[in-house]
């Protein structure tokens, strides 16, 4: 199918854009920023999706900070505008290493080239990879609106279905990831390479010197409207030894505590036994990062197996 009918508007910065997407909205209008396109360009070819303006952002890619990706202090900094491919393969140390192994699993090439972090965290997707680290990560949503600056915590931004606390109004310049997470993993499973996940996880382990856990988190896409922090799982993590008896009774815990829809892509049942599987797997891959040869394996090391596709 073709999309709906729009009008279209280029922004020459981030002012122009939010006074475009303001303006337009007080008409009674509905405006829609795009990015790189690559989420909602296929949801207007089918009509899931009917703006009545397009405001382009291609042009902020050219300002200062839309595409810079830095350390500060602790937490990383990601210009919105930044392209999945360039997180890819940008050297992020071993604190955020995740958000760069992450991004293979981004559809294909020619959209990790094209599609953007700040898109794909307005767009909201409970499948998204974004969405996942930003919740496991504990990131810093930066937008400028009408009314200033504001910042909104992973933990308040995605409300459902497509649904984020971003307004109409607002435009995205920075994601800031603000806990580092050397031994982090995140695992998904679709049908086929580059298809939307049927069900992913991201996880984090924090260990103590002697090796034995202090904790951890567990975030599952695919199971519910928005992604999900599975606190039931994480109290599995707590001052435990790091074990594939306790890595697969984590993800028993996090089947149990969420309850999924049946789709096309899979029953109830199957979302269950996938989160199960790849829970486990994603701590599994997470633990041996930063691990000895000899620590790896009297962890179970050696019996987990890489990647959700």
């Amino acid at each position: 199918m073709k999309p709906a009918a729009f009008a279209y508007h280029r922004a020459h910065d981030v002012a122009d854009a939010v006074g475009l997407l303001s303006d337009l909205a007080g008409r009674g209008r509905e405006p829609k920023a795009i990015a790189g396109g690559q989420s909602l360009m296929p949801m207007m070819s089918f009509r899931l999706a009917r703006p009545s303006d397009l405001v382009d952002l291609g042009r902020l890619r050219d300002l200062p900070g839309m595409t810079d990706i830095a350390h500060a202090g602790s937490a990383l900094a990601v210009g919105a505008m930044t392209t999945h491919r360039q997180v890819e393969l940008a050297r992020l140390g071993p604190g955020f290493a995740v958000l760069s192994e992450a991004m293979r699993y981004v559809g294909h090439l020619p959209i990790r080239s094209r599609g953007t972090v700040g898109g794909s965290l307005v767009h909201g997707d409970a499948t998204a990879e974004w969405c996942m680290l930003a919740l496991l990560l504990d990131a810093v949503i930066v937008a400028e609106g009408p009314n200033g600056r504001r910042e909104i915590p992973a933990g308040e931004m995605f409300y459902g279905f497509y649904a984020t606390a971003v307004e109409a109004d607002e435009v995205v310049t920075e994601i800031r990831f603000t806990r580092a997470a050397p031994k982090a993993a995140l695992t998904e499973f679709s049908r086929r390479a580059g298809d939307f996940a049927t069900v992913a996880a991201a996880v984090s382990l924090e260990a103590r010197a002697d090796g034995s856990l202090e904790g951890g988190r567990v975030v599952l896409g695919g199971v519910a409207p928005a992604p999900l922090r599975i606190p039931e799982a994480e109290a599995v993590l707590a001052d435990g030894a790091p074990e594939p008896e306790l890595f697969a009774e984590c993800g028993r815990a996090a089947a149990e505590a969420i309850e999924p829809r049946s789709d096309a892509q899979g029953s109830a049942d199957y979302r269950r036994a996938l989160t199960r599987t790849l829970v486990a797997r994603s701590l599994g891959q997470a633990w041996e990062k930063g691990t000895s040869g000899s620590e790896a394996a009297a962890a179970g090391g050696q019996g987990w197996q890489g990647g959700g596709r």
